[in-house]
């Protein structure tokens, strides 16, 4: 009865919207689920600033490698980043699931992240040498952070995560991304055989056999970041502007 009397109420309010920017394909559903017709929506992609997490020195890359070496990370280890709080709609352990599932030295894991979950998750892995936990990060050192990883998972199980913006931020370093179906932006930024993987919450299946195969053969992390690099470009600050541009040329 609730969620009745709500869609009620929003399709009231949208009747009198003339035009609304969406943000992605999940965005937009939920326009036309409430009444907005196709020329009334016009996208303006959810972004980061992408220019600050390119690296066009290898400033970035220098001070990746120096951590890596810090926390321990060999040159041939597969590092898979965890970056967000650390709560129970963002699932982070689900990368002890991974860890236990996957029974190699070259597969480590790290968390970059304070939250309530956190206690928990440094009993679970404790004496563990393949988990590994970072505070908090300010985004300033962000840059640094994604490429300290080979690729970013985001577990998420919801409720509540509309997007994760944390994926646009590593895809604008060159990384590939693990993505739950949970997060918005799974559908639009996540392109599987191209940057990396969309997964079920919870499929540790999945994930892996995908792991596994980059174990073997981690050339292939080179050509998804590129592709990630490249997929987030129509994803950016400039985009928005032209999309707020054209629509109010047209008003």
């Amino acid at each position: 009865m609730k969620k009745l009397i709500r869609h009620l109420v929003l399709r009231w309010v949208y009747r009198h919207v003339d035009h609304a920017l969406y943000v992605g394909t999940n965005n937009k559903h939920y326009f036309q689920v409430h009444g907005l017709k196709e020329e009334q929506l016009h996208f303006a992609p959810h972004a980061v600033d992408n220019q600050r997490f390119a690296d066009p020195d290898p400033a970035y890359c220098e001070e990746a490698k120096a951590l890596r070496q810090r926390l321990g990370i060999r040159d041939e280890d597969l590092l898979v980043l965890f970056a967000g709080k650390l709560e129970p709609k963002k699932d982070p352990f689900f990368l002890m699931e991974l860890c236990s599932r996957i029974n190699s030295g070259n597969l480590k894991f790290l968390l970059v992240g304070n939250g309530m979950l956190e206690k928990d998750l440094k009993e679970a892995a404790a004496g563990n040498e393949r988990i590994l936990f970072m505070d908090f990060q300010n985004q300033r050192g962000m840059p640094v952070i994604y490429r300290v990883g080979d690729l970013l998972i985001l577990p998420s199980q919801g409720p509540g995560e509309t997007w994760g913006l944390a994926v646009n931020e590593a895809m604008a370093c060159n990384r590939p991304v693990m993505v739950s179906q949970k997060a918005g932006c799974a559908i639009d930024l996540v392109k599987e055989g191209a940057n990396g993987l969309v997964f079920a919450p919870g499929d540790t299946g999945k994930c892996s056999a995908f792991l596994m195969l980059l174990l073997r053969n981690k050339a292939g992390l080179a050509r998804m970041g590129r592709s990630s690099f490249e997929l987030i470009q129509s994803y950016s600050f400039e985009h928005i502007v032209s999309a707020v541009e054209s629509l109010m040329a047209k008003l």
